[in-house]
């Protein structure tokens, strides 16, 4: 026994070790350039293939074929990678989200390439370089890290990696060669990448695929280290590949033994699922970046597609086995367009849906129901499982979100699909009348047509805008009332139907349930293939499918692949193809209601003075409109009282907003806010000043509901509001805007200001509009470059056009020049003077003065004066 355990204790540590080294690589290049690598397996793989190449193929002595595949081919990739693929990103400022792109661009790129050069099967002829002793493979671990340390904490370049970390801009400016840190950074990671690759060949299957997937699994040691400590990765490293061998040993009976057993031989698997989501989400909150105009698709061009879609019908014989394959394909990637392109998540995991709805409508059509009726209850079935996906997207972004979803992704494929007592003897075949070819693709084009029209309505009326703006700016969003959490539930629920039923429609059509089919590189190859041809246009899931399969099938197995990965790999300087060709979205036209109003009602003062003084600022008629109008009234059921109208009396008036006591602490003892009051009562402007760091945006984000102060509670007209979120609160009819511009850039103007819209009541809109100028030719405009006067003045009709009792303001005035900020005051005091409470956090004190009725001063987290003005002369 005790033979055993040593034996299993070594196996375990030679597995420990080259997961170990994956670890080290991952997180060096994170370190040093900020980009999580997902291609670092298929760089492993790649050179494993070329050392196979040198030795076995061309007969080149072992050590020599070693030197030159780690230490020309691996860091000449990395340094390859790092000049063509994301040192221009750096450069243009691409987020993370752009770069993950890059680096599934890239990992589909090496995947395809290998596909081409060494073709798709399995090579068993891989060269040893270190042997099976794995105390051998240890001490290269230990070496390697020991190495990474000693450079990182004791020489100057390891100082000028830390400083390019930490800020590459002030490092750059410090004179610190940022490039240089970033490219030795990307030539160290493919180097371990390299050496990773070649270690594990000789004992794993050397195929395009299979190592790629091999060594993607064991990220979830770098993401239990946090993407930061190497002791930490390799700890976690060794000590998940000695438990996963010792529980080899185990043999349970029954099928529950039979899922003891696969998880005991993934249990690399099970910790990337559970770092990705149980632990915090790692990264920044960035997400896909938003389409700058919505692309129009002609109706010729539907169309074509249509024509196109039909011609097998007309010119293919009755064998149409790949052309059966396409439309459902389409409906695939079409649930990648709900939740990419119309939500802005990013999902990496939509094969393993996919392969669940074919998996589940076999298992009930072998149950005895007919193949039509086993597809839809398979749909019904895996929908609720897109909350897999959904519910961490609530509190991720970014480079978190993007694991949470590769890591199911992965937990579906290992656990069932790669499992003989889920997939052990499953066929698929075709409802009855539709055996042949024909009226079965006649049938899926049908389906995709529906999926389409469901699609479509996505973006229209309210669902639509508030859609558009959860994927251009989450935090405005939310402020103006959109239920993110919900939406982001939708959109995967509604993603993983679509997915389960465009693969249950694959199934049936090739009549047989393939694993390999919905393994998660194919999860990676559909992401990059949408986001690469534009995720927000319904055509690219046509275009995509078509040319994933009509490739495959017409060229070389892989060409399809690399081709994607090329653009993808260089998304940060190809746009969108589909988007680059279509023509931009027109404006909507103004209703017919509408411009019979406009011409029944004579110009407007300040649309006379348009015409007569066209060098006056617009924002200063804005403010002149406002002066002589009110604001909407509040609208029956809104929920909020009528505004008391303004008196000199402020005093007197009951707080419509106050908090009590707020403390705020953020994690490590920093305290933000400590035992803060305020009051902010109707017809008053309450300003709160200090300088950076006084806890003024923490107080505001408290008030506005986007924090949820330690302790202490925040109350309208009494009634404790702490824990409503910012949407409910925006209900409750308290609006806010923000320092940084929270406008949504893909819709347009008038779009942007029905999202902050309470009902469906019309006037509301239409006030704010033409209170701050915009109800001319702007508001079909879209918001994207627009100038920032422009876009602060959408920003408060916005907010206004949920006819608000409390207006919460963050540097209103940042970005303006003298008359804009000028004008603001003005719109400020109107409202004001209306009746409404304003709350204003900012900088310039020119207008904290001219504006304010009570000033608070914050320092170190607390209110430490007040100054207040009261009686006639109060309002400015």
């Amino acid at each position: 026994m005790a033979s055993l355990t040593y034996d299993l204790t070594l196996a375990g540590l030679a597995v420990g070790s080259a997961a170990a080294l994956t670890g080290i690589g991952l997180i060096v290049t994170y370190r040093a350039t900020g980009v999580l690598n997902l291609a670092h397996g298929a760089i492993a793989m790649v050179c494993a293939y070329v050392l196979r190449q040198l030795v076995v193929e061309w007969g080149w002595p072992l050590p020599l074929g070693a030197l030159v595949t780690l230490l020309v081919v691996a860091p000449g990739i990395g340094l390859v990678l790092d000049r063509a693929v994301f040192r221009p990103l750096a450069l243009a400022g691409a987020g993370a989200a752009q770069t993950l792109v890059a680096s599934i661009g890239v990992f589909v790129l090496l995947v395809g390439a290998a596909a081409l050069i060494w073709g798709g099967d399995a090579r068993a002829d891989a060269p040893v370089l270190v042997g099976d002793d794995p105390w051998a493979q240890l001490a290269v671990v230990v070496a390697l890290a020991c190495l990474v340390g000693a450079v990182t904490r004791w020489t100057r370049f390891g100082r000028e990696l830390r400083a390019v970390v930490d800020n590459r801009p002030l490092a750059v400016l410090s004179g610190i060669p940022a490039d240089r840190v970033s490219a030795a950074g990307w030539a160290f990671g493919s180097f371990t990448a390299g050496l990773t690759g070649v270690l594990i060949a000789p004992y794993v299957r050397l195929d395009p695929y299979g190592m790629p997937l091999l060594v993607v699994e064991v990220i979830a040691v770098a993401v239990l280290a946090r993407m930061r400590s190497l002791p930490v990765a390799i700890g976690a490293a060794l000590a998940i590949g000695v438990a996963q061998a010792q529980l080899t040993r185990l043999h349970p009976g029954g099928w529950g033994g039979e899922l003891v057993q696969a998880a005991a031989a993934n249990l690399f698997v099970l910790a990337l699922l559970v770092a990705a989501l149980v632990l915090p989400g790692m990264g920044s909150d960035d997400t896909l970046p938003p389409p700058r105009a919505a692309p129009r698709v002609p109706a010729s061009v539907w169309l074509v597609a249509g024509l196109l879609f039909l011609l097998p019908l007309g010119f293919a014989g009755d064998d149409l086995t790949t052309a059966v394959q396409i439309p459902a394909l389409a409906v695939i990637l079409l649930s990648l367009v709900v939740v990419s392109g119309r939500g802005g998540q990013i999902t990496l995991g939509q094969a393993a849906y996919a392969g669940l709805g074919a998996l589940f409508t076999a298992l009930l059509a072998a149950a005895g129901l007919p193949e039509l009726l086993a597809l839809v209850l398979a749909v019904a079935c895996v929908a609720p499982l897109g909350l897999l996906t959904g519910w961490p997207a609530i509190r991720r972004h970014g480079l978190a979100l993007a694991l949470a979803t590769l890591a199911v992704g992965v937990a579906v494929s290992r656990f069932v699909f790669a499992q003989p007592y889920a997939t052990a003897g499953v066929t698929l075949d075709r409802p009855s009348g539709l055996e042949q070819d024909r009226p079965y693709y006649v049938l899926e084009l049908v389906v995709l047509t529906c999926c389409l029209l469901l699609v479509a309505t996505l973006r229209r009326g309210r669902t639509g805008r508030a859609l558009a703006a959860l994927r251009d700016h989450e935090r405005g969003a939310e402020a103006a009332g959109v239920r993110v959490a919900g939406l982001k539930l939708l959109v995967f629920v509604l993603g993983a139907a679509l997915a389960a039923l465009g693969g249950g429609l694959l199934g049936m059509g090739v009549r047989a349930f393939d694993p390999d089919a919905f393994d998660p590189v194919r999860g990676l190859l559909w992401f990059a293939a949408v986001l690469t041809l534009g995720a927000d246009t319904l055509l690219t899931p046509l275009a995509a499918a078509t040319l994933l399969v009509a490739l495959d099938a017409g060229t070389h197995a892989g060409v399809a692949v690399a081709l994607i990965g090329v653009l993808a790999a260089l998304t940060g300087r190809v746009p969108p193809l589909l988007t680059a060709l279509l023509p931009k979205a027109r404006p909507p036209s103004a209703p017919a209601t509408d411009r019979r109003r406009h011409r029944a009602k004579p110009a407007a003062p300040t649309e006379r003075r348009a015409h007569t003084n066209t060098h006056r600022p617009p924002a200063a008629d804005a403010a002149t409109s406002m002066a002589r109008a009110k604001p909407a009234a509040p609208t029956e059921g809104q929920g909020h009282p009528h505004l008391p109208a303004a008196t000199d009396a402020g005093a007197t008036r009951p707080p419509t907003l106050s908090a009590h006591r707020l403390t705020l602490t953020y994690p490590g003892g920093l305290t933000a806010l400590d035992r803060v009051d305020l009051e902010l009562r109707a017809g008053e402007v309450t300003a709160v000043v200090g300088p950076n760091g006084a806890g003024k945006s923490t107080l505001f984000d408290c008030l506005a509901g986007t924090l949820r102060p330690t302790s202490g509670r925040v109350a309208l007209h009494g009634v404790d509001i702490t824990a409503r979120p910012a949407h409910t609160r925006h209900r409750l009819g308290i609006a806010r805007t923000f320092q940084q511009l929270a406008v949504f850039p893909s819709l347009t103007v008038e779009e942007n200001v029905r999202v902050g819209a309470r009902s469906a009541a019309a006037e509301p809109v239409e006030q704010a509009l033409r209170l701050f100028g915009l109800a001319g030719a702007a508001r079909h405009r879209a918001a994207a470059g627009l100038p920032t006067g422009t876009l602060r003045r959408v920003e408060l009709a916005r907010a206004l056009a949920g006819a608000p009792h409390t207006l919460l303001l963050d540097e209103p005035a940042a970005g303006l020049d003298a008359d804009e900020t000028a004008a603001l005051a003005r719109v400020l005091a109107a409202l004001a003077a209306d009746g409404l409470t304003v709350l204003v956090v900012e900088h310039d004190p020119d207008l904290v003065a001219g504006i304010a009725h009570t000033v608070h001063t914050m320092e170190g987290g607390r209110i430490v004066s007040r100054a207040s003005r009261t009686g006639p002369g109060a309002a400015p």
